[in-house]
């Protein structure tokens, strides 16, 4: 059973690290990183665990959830090395169950996302297609109270104008200039430490299946509702 140890000395570390984030430091201090990082590998295989009772992942492992703290910086204004953050994602398996869980594990600013980051331009087509002809079956679950009380809204990047194909004055304008489909859950510093903070973020998980399963079905059947897989 993970406890708050688990966190604790790893946001320890990225606090240092905020104020240090060079090579030099890092290099004298990577005996205290890869005890952070043992310590959100072991989280990560806890949540993973939790998360597997609820849905199907296909991610072996935590360990394999974990992004690297190295950043590419080639492309980046932002020089510094490393990220001040721990964070990971976990793929569901099969062609039928589509999205993806995020963490992000950072000192006041620990949060979980879901959802589809960057449709290809076929499925971006077919998302729009289906919304434009029957908008109501993602309304409704953003519209819900629960979902409401969970994640807020609905997030990603949006068109300015209409989509390509598509009318300015269509009655579901609003969702169609969506280029991604995500949604945020962000903890406070007293949840993140608790014992049980895998078993909250698995909740926040399952709370995203309803948002899933609609985009799932959306991404999984033609416009007269037949599988296309």
């Amino acid at each position: 059973m993970p406890d708050s140890s688990l966190l604790v000395q790893p946001f320890k570390f990225l606090n240092r690290l905020r104020k240090n984030n060079n090579r030099e430091w890092f290099n004298k201090n990577k005996d205290e990183y890869l005890e952070a990082h043992k310590h959100i590998i072991e989280f990560a295989e806890h949540l993973l665990a939790e998360l597997n009772k609820t849905d199907i992942i296909e991610t072996p492992t935590g360990k394999k959830s974990l992004y690297r703290i190295y950043r590419d910086v080639r492309f980046s204004k932002d020089k510094t090395p490393y990220s001040t953050y721990f964070g990971g994602g976990f793929r569901r398996a099969t062609e039928e169950r589509r999205g993806g869980y995020y963490f992000h594990l950072e000192p006041d600013n620990t949060y979980v996302g879901g959802g589809f980051w960057g449709p290809n331009s076929q499925d971006m087509m077919h998302i729009r297609k289906h919304l434009q002809q029957e908008p109501d079956m993602l309304r409704e679950i953003l519209e819900s109270k629960k979902f409401k009380t969970n994640f807020g809204q609905l997030r990603g990047e949006q068109l300015k104008r209409a989509p390509k194909g598509f009318d300015i004055d269509d009655p579901a304008i609003d969702l169609l200039r969506y280029k991604q489909y995500w949604v945020r859950h962000e903890f406070s510093m007293e949840e993140v430490l608790n014992q049980d903070f895998h078993k909250t973020i698995a909740k926040q998980f399952q709370n995203m299946r309803p948002f899933f399963d609609c985009m799932s079905e959306i991404l999984t059947t033609d416009l007269n509702g037949q599988s296309v897989l």
